[in-house]
């Protein structure tokens, strides 16, 4: 069965990820089958919108429809970096941002329903979209730094613009928001009851517009809990090198830089600090093609680095979630070392919309 169900219904685009023992997460083909299909809808007078979800196990089974979308496929670009000088890797990385700048500067709305688990290359799919919507369900997070990668996807453009250094806040420590997080951070632009969600896309299919069915379906989301700890962010992360938020994390006599600092301890020190320096450059872009080819020459590097493939065998492959991060320490970590990370690329290898 296709790992992508693609089809035209009424007036709609349909992308249906379709890998549900893997929570949907992106292989190449399922990048290269969405990617032609939005191509092909592009200029298509019969496709008003595209809605991008994931399909429902027609078992019924809970568990394999627990997600959106977990991320990429992190085996193959480990095993890529262990066998092919990263090669596959570098693939998929181009392709995938491809897809997501694609969906960025669509002309027709594109709607992600990011009902459940959305992660990695799941946001990567869902950020980009006009219309990105939240449920009850939703637990979105960008952990990068824990298997030794980066916010990429898109990740430094989004991250960086969101308020109160609350994106340097989710880059460091991985931390999940739930569906309420997600609208008041500004990574959702609606709240519907998963229970709708049927509705929703039925009345898109028959030609109602985006934005008006999302609006009448839409509820106010309950507070959100991690705007009680948002003047903490913004004073614990105002700044932009490690050394310096670790420095205040230690200082501060509260529970809840305590934990903050624990989980950021558990991270890759190199990733954190490439995150930081790629939500900084972020800014100084002036569009979101200029942020992927930023984020592509990282990923080109960072791929081969030692601590990718050693936190992905100590989060995914073993488990045993005690990764060796090589540097060990954040002042190990040089300016010289993450220039070289970001340096650009030959001509023939540097990163290119579709």
């Amino acid at each position: 069965m296709s790992e992508v169900l693609v089809r035209v219904d009424g007036h709609a685009g349909l992308l249906s990820l379709n890998r549900p023992r893997a929570i949907h997460a992106l292989t190449l083909d399922m990048v290269r089958a969405m990617s032609a299909a939005l191509l092909n809808w592009r200029e298509d007078p019969l496709v008003g919108a595209v809605m991008i979800d994931h399909a429902v196990d027609p078992a019924g089974d809970p568990k394999l429809s627990r997600g959106f979308c977990a991320g990429g496929d992190i085996n193959l670009l480990r095993q890529s970096a262990m066998s092919d000088g990263g090669e596959a890797g570098r693939r998929f990385f181009y392709e995938e941002y491809q897809l997501d700048h694609l969906i960025f500067a669509y002309r027709k709305p594109v709607v992600a329903f990011m009902d459940g688990i959305t992660m990695g290359g799941g946001v990567g799919i869902s950020g980009p979209a006009r219309f990105r919507v939240a449920t009850q369900n939703t637990k979105l997070a960008i952990p990068e730094s824990g298997i030794g990668l980066f916010p990429d996807v898109g990740g430094g453009w989004y991250l960086s613009r969101l308020a109160g250094r609350l994106g340097q806040y989710l880059a460091l420590t991985g931390a999940r928001l739930d569906g309420a997080e997600c609208v008041w951070a500004g990574l959702a632009t609606h709240y519907p009851p998963a229970e709708s969600l049927p509705e929703a896309k039925a009345r898109i299919i028959a030609g109602e517009a985006p934005e008006a069915v999302l609006n009448a379906l839409g509820i106010m989301p309950p507070a959100p809990a991690l705007a009680d700890h948002a003047a903490d962010i913004a004073r614990l992360f105002a700044g932009d090198r490690l050394e310096d938020i670790l420095a205040t994390l230690e200082e501060d006599s509260g529970d809840f830089a305590a934990r903050t600092l624990a989980m950021i301890g558990t991270k890759s020190p190199t990733t954190c600090k490439v995150a930081l320096r790629q939500l900084a450059t972020s800014l100084t872009l002036p569009d979101f093609a200029a942020n992927m080819a930023m984020e592509y020459r990282i990923g080109a590097r960072v791929l081969m680095l030692p601590d990718f493939a050693e936190g992905v065998r100590a989060v995914i492959v073993d488990k045993d979630n005690a990764p060796a991060w090589s540097p060990a320490r954040p002042e190990q970590v040089t300016e010289a070392m993450l220039d070289a990370i970001f340096a650009p690329l030959s001509a023939l290898e540097e990163w290119k919309p579709l």
